[in-house]
């Protein structure tokens, strides 16, 4: 019988927080938590709702997307793109003059130029939103919370890393608790 050498991990059982959650039951509430947060001074952290809230990116102090502007230079790309190759195919690849028609003929450039605009912006906008959401990220420790699985429903949440600088168990638990929190708790994930 042969025997397999196979190197396995084992857990030391041990467990490290990762970060603070705290629940809030209304928008209004998370929204003004929110704003509480970031005027403490706090970087990694964000908020979970079950839909769009008004207003959240302001109190978060989050900037304006980039992703418009990553779109833009594909759109542009796309059609620069697309110009050069009919110029070049029709200047130097195969010169035919067909019905009298100049080498570039803005008409019949249209139809190319416009899709590959398209399909340039398109991809410019799904990989430029997995950049700038550091997707694809196929697990966070949040998931450990069993409460979380309320943030598609009808809760609302705000999580801050421990990793923060800012972040201090029990200043940052006093603050989560002057927001109005109604649960608040420590996410931990094994120590491999």
């Amino acid at each position: 019988m042969a025997s397999a050498n196979h190197e396995s991990t084992v857990s030391t059982g041990e467990k490290k927080p990762v970060l603070m959650l705290a629940e809030f039951n209304t928008p209004g509430e998370c929204l003004h938590a929110a704003e509480k947060v970031r005027d403490a001074g706090y970087a990694r952290w964000d908020t979970h709702t079950p839909f769009p809230v008004h207003g959240m990116d302001g109190a978060m102090g989050l900037p304006d997307s980039k992703l418009g502007w990553i779109v833009a230079v594909m759109a542009l790309t796309g059609f620069v793109s697309a110009a050069a190759m009919i110029w070049y195919m029709n200047v130097y690849d195969y010169p035919l003059i067909i019905g009298g028609k100049p080498p570039l003929a803005l008409p019949s450039m249209a139809p190319v130029c416009f899709e590959l605009t398209i399909l340039f912006s398109a991809f410019g906008a799904v990989f430029g939103m997995f950049g700038l959401n550091k997707l694809p990220r196929h697990h966070h420790p949040i998931f450990y919370s069993d409460r979380f699985a309320a943030a598609t429903d009808d809760k609302f949440f705000i999580s801050i890393e421990v990793d923060d600088a800012k972040y201090d168990a029990k200043k940052t638990r006093a603050l989560l608790e002057s927001a109005k929190a109604s649960h608040i708790e420590i996410i931990e994930e094994e120590v491999a």
